[in-house]
């Protein structure tokens, strides 16, 4: 319901934020999302940080941000599911760059295998991507933000992190855990007064990147497979109206019927619209 008023809300467009000056830094920009974001932003007068361990692909970004009309453009070398490594190259752009003002957490991983086929590695490393990378770089940048009262998060969760999916028991946990975090980070800023200080969850369906190894959706009218440059429109609008929820497609929402189902019947709800048979088809090849 809360959702639903915020977009109504939000169908009136607040006052136009100039965004010359504003210090970006996007995870995971090497291509898909990423990559895209940099792009939308690039002609706002923004200085875009790209990191990604990709280091041909982020340069990439980097040529094409400028072209999009980018005039600062600084590429890093950074493995974010490492602690020590986010919180070098933090500095490095503390001192190089500026305070960042704008955070957008996009690096992720998803390798769709079932429970007893993971290793204790994978979940091992899906949480410490995924997640643990975003407490990494809220813990170096959030402080400067909190001393101004001035700044905005942006986190790429997931629709699986609303709800348990076929082939995601390490995923879709990962992408819970993130909404938990920014929705706890959130209450503490509300609370201490740092109300200068924004956040936005981006809940998506299935994005046709890399991560989603071909992914086909049986049922596009409900639940369209998005391209990487829609939906980063749709990510920079939802930035721009300061919305704290971006969920999409809307009948993701209708997912959520399936808390308030019965088990059985939630799960030919999932049946339905053949998710299983999408994710063997996308992930079960050796």
């Amino acid at each position: 319901f809360f959702l639903l008023i915020e977009n109504i809300f939000c169908i009136f467009p607040l006052c136009k934020r100039c965004y010359a000056g504003e210090i970006v830094l996007i995870t995971g920009s090497a291509n898909g999302i990423g990559r895209q974001v940099a792009l939308k932003l690039a002609p706002l007068g923004v200085t875009l940080v790209l990191w990604d361990i990709d280091d041909e692909g982020n340069k990439e970004t980097s040529r094409l941000a400028q072209q999009n009309g980018a005039n600062r453009v600084f590429v890093y070398h950074c493995d974010c599911s490492r602690r020590e490594e986010v919180y070098e190259q933090a500095d490095k752009v503390r001192k190089e760059v500026g305070d960042v003002t704008i955070l957008i957490n996009n690096a992720g991983r998803l390798l769709g295998k079932k429970f007893f086929e993971l290793e204790d590695e994978d979940f091992v490393k899906t949480f410490n991507i995924n997640f643990f990378s975003q407490i990494w770089t809220c813990k170096a940048f959030l402080p400067a933000m909190v001393a101004c009262n001035r700044g905005h998060l942006v986190s790429t969760a997931s629709a699986a992190g609303l709800l348990g999916f076929y082939r995601g028991t390490d995923y879709c946990p990962s992408k819970s855990a993130i909404i938990g975090l920014m929705e706890a980070i959130n209450s503490e800023l509300f609370h201490e007064g740092k109300c200068g200080i924004k956040t936005t969850i981006i809940c998506p369906y299935f994005i046709s990147t890399k991560l989603s190894k071909g992914f086909k959706s049986k049922k596009p009218c409900l639940f369209p497979v998005y391209d990487p440059e829609y939906a980063a429109s749709r990510i920079v609008d939802a930035i721009k109206k300061r919305k704290f929820y971006l969920i999409m497609p809307p009948a993701v929402y209708l997912l959520g019927l399936k808390i308030y189902l019965p088990r059985k019947a939630a799960l030919l709800l999932e049946s339905y619209i053949k998710f299983p048979e999408s994710m063997d088809e996308a992930y079960g090849q050796k």
